[in-house]
């Protein structure tokens, strides 16, 4: 049922799933969402929780994250506008496999599985995207379970901060602003160290060069390209 203060379906439209469907399809499946609007760090939902809804994020950002037994967080990406999560638990009906906080004020709209199932059979141009974005889940995770299982902290984080420096975008001049950075504890998280490991290898990049910090929130990488040659020697 339509949320009685649910945006129109235009701010459906930024959502990359439904890239490529017209006013009718957006129309309806807004119509089937609901709106939820979130302050930063409110809960999205909790592993093991029993919701298969599937949220599409159309402003804000999210972190998902999960902790392990001793209350150590594992952090796997930040969701900004346009993306979608939640869809594991709608396809296969199980329960959720990470927590999901938002970073900054959001607005999410979510399907029930029931009507996340009924668009996949109705649009096959969405069901192919969500098979591709699966499959892409499926390569990345094969990566990361390789870079945790065969190389050191060092070139662990050295292949982070050139993802991240990729998702910021590369200049003509090889350079990559990172902003915002994630903190010490975060980068951490992601490749499965501590805090002061990460803090004195970042260190050690920026005596190098290849590193500056640029205010409080933000990090160039000076030169992606010898980044990259960098972890080219390690691995």
């Amino acid at each position: 049922m339509a949320h009685p203060t649910q945006p129109s379906s235009f701010a459906l439209r930024g959502i990359a799933l439904f890239e490529g469907l017209g006013s009718a399809s957006l129309d309806r499946i807004a119509a089937d969402c609901e709106w939820r609007p979130l302050q930063a760090r409110q809960p999205v939902f909790s592993r093991c929780s029993t919701g298969s809804d599937v949220f599409f994020l159309v402003s804000g950002r999210v972190r998902i994250t999960t902790y392990s037994a001793g209350g150590r967080e594992v952090s796997f990406r930040d969701y900004g506008p346009g993306e979608h999560f939640g869809d594991l638990a709608a396809i296969d009906g199980q329960a959720r496999s990470t927590d999901v906080v938002t970073l900054e004020s959001s607005l999410l709209a979510s399907l029930s599985r029931q009507d996340f199932l009924a668009l996949l059979a109705r649009e096959p141009a969405v069901a192919l995207r969500m098979m591709e974005g699966l499959a892409g889940l499926v390569r990345r995770l094969t990566d990361r379970v390789m870079e945790l299982s065969t190389l050191g902290v060092p070139t662990r984080l050295h292949m982070e901060l050139l993802r991240l420096a990729r998702e910021a975008g590369v200049s003509p001049e090889h350079t990559a602003l990172i902003s915002p950075v994630p903190s010490h504890s975060v980068l951490a998280s992601k490749i499965s160290t501590n805090r002061e490991q990460v803090t004195r290898e970042l260190g050690a990049l920026t005596r190098r060069g290849l590193l500056r910090k640029e205010g409080r929130q933000a990090l160039l990488v000076t030169d992606v390209n010898a980044l990259q040659a960098l972890i080219a020697q390690e691995s």
